[in-house]
């Protein structure tokens, strides 16, 4: 995998997160020829599985973090039984660079056999004067009697950097790497493990550090594809870096895809099409532009053919299926309303964070108000933020309510949304959590 790219979007992903990492991941293939991976975050929203569902698609593979692991730094060498004659050790180090591991017969790893280890079996079975014992003698015996069982073992998907202490305390230089269950997988080297591949990466829909996978500094930051504010990682190298003003990201690589000639799969354009609609609000939010109502007509075009899960369909009535797919509160637990689609921020010197849920009628707002609010504050004392915030958007009506932990300054009482007798504040015509309500929240906090 070391020369694979993963194409990711941000944690807690939403549709137009997922669709733009399977959608550029896509076109960096046909178009450039490149061993990308389509990766996500996190696990997918319900508005998310339902699309990937309808359209018949895999998700994308998880990837929760970017710290090399020790799969990545080993070696499937060829192996013998503990009862092979020595001799087939020797012939097989002389291929390997110098080691012949050792595997039981139910696959877990018996012991290795290097120089250091023959060098004893030969001291033991000699001794300190050479006697009548010839090679041939001595490389009849099994593969066990001159094996090193004391060699450690790491788990394939382990973490590199949560061995680094062993590794250096320890006084050998290869190890075993296995599966989950304990059986062989490979051999590791001291050297590579200390300097091992970095994870080739490109972000897109977001380049906040604090909204992309864990141990991004461990990667290697390849480019960002963006449709958000600016707060990007630190790199060492220069980047693509395109952040634009739309409403998607998926319309971004739907404009690439056309520039280049190419049109996209149908489901793969339903994917893209429906991050799009989703984002937009069917085109009604303040964040649509005019280039991403030509992207969802080009998308149209790809995704509704014949044949195709999406024959029929028109713009609003597939955008109405994808709204209802990810909106309510009775179907899903309060705990999963506030975290599902959330993004961290810091600003002013808190540290705080946006939710938002979608609902077809605030009405259903006033049965699960107070379970929302207790969710809500767990949140905020789980990940250790001075507040949060909650934004009920009805993607019927364009408007929202908006919930805040108890623990929001006081600066954000002037928030321009009338307080309810419910504890909630009225949003009147607010959709948007990036352009409408971050820019006052952010306002406030900084003044």
């Amino acid at each position: 995998m070391t020369d694979s790219i993963h194409v990711i979007g941000h944690v807690n992903p939403d549709t137009d997160s997922i669709a733009a990492a399977m959608g550029y991941a896509w076109l960096l293939r046909a178009r450039d020829g490149a061993n990308t991976i389509a990766a996500r975050a996190g696990a997918l929203n319900p508005q998310t599985a339902w699309v990937l569902k309808t359209l018949g698609l895999d998700a994308p593979v998880l990837l929760t973090d970017a710290s090399p692991r020790f799969e990545s730094v080993m070696r499937r060498l060829d192996t013998l039984a503990p009862d092979a004659q020595l001799g087939a050790a020797w012939t097989l180090a002389s291929k390997t660079g110098g080691l012949a591991p050792v595997v039981n017969e139910d696959g877990k790893p018996y012991g290795l056999i290097n120089g250091l280890s023959l060098f004893r079996y030969f001291s033991d079975v000699l001794g300190p004067r050479p006697g009548d014992t010839t090679v041939r003698e001595m490389m009849s015996a099994p593969c066990k009697d001159a094996a090193d069982t004391t060699v450690p073992k790491y788990a394939a998907n382990a973490h590199i950097r949560d061995a680094l202490n062993r590794i250096l305390r320890g006084e050998h230089d290869d190890y075993w790497v296995v599966d989950e269950n304990g059986r062989y997988l490979g051999i590791a080297h001291q050297r590579d493990a200390l300097n091992p591949p970095r994870l080739k990466i490109i972000l897109v829909d977001h380049n906040e550090p604090r909204q992309a996978i864990a141990a991004l500094e461990e990667a290697e930051l390849l480019e960002i594809l963006d449709h958000h504010r600016l707060g990007n990682p630190h790199t060492h190298t220069p980047i693509r870096f395109t952040v634009d003003i739309v409403g998607s990201t998926s319309t971004l690589v739907t404009e690439q895809t056309a520039e280049a000639g190419l049109s996209m799969p149908p489901a793969l354009a339903g994917t893209l099409l429906a991050g799009l609609l989703a984002d937009t609000l069917i085109f009604t939010s303040p964040t649509c532009t005019p280039r991403d109502k030509a992207a969802g007509e080009r998308l149209a075009r790809w995704a509704f053919v014949g044949g195709s899960p999406l024959q029929g369909e028109t713009l609003q009535s597939y955008g109405q299926k994808i709204l209802s797919a990810g909106a309510g509160l009775s179907n899903r637990k309060p705990e999963e309303v506030v975290s599902t689609d959330i993004k961290p921020f810091e600003a002013g010197g808190f540290k705080f964070a946006v939710a938002q849920a979608e609902v077809t009628d605030l009405v259903q707002i006033g049965e699960h108000l107070a379970p929302l609010t207790s969710a809500l504050d767990a949140l905020r004392d789980k990940r250790g933020l001075d507040f949060a915030v909650l934004l009920i958007t009805d993607v019927v009506r364009g408007t929202s309510r908006l919930l805040l932990t108890s623990s929001a300054p006081p600066v954000l009482n002037d928030l321009p949304y009338p307080p309810l007798p419910d504890g909630t504040r009225d949003a009147q015509g607010v959709v948007s959590r990036k352009k409408q309500l971050l820019p006052v929240v952010l306002g406030l906090l900084e003044r």
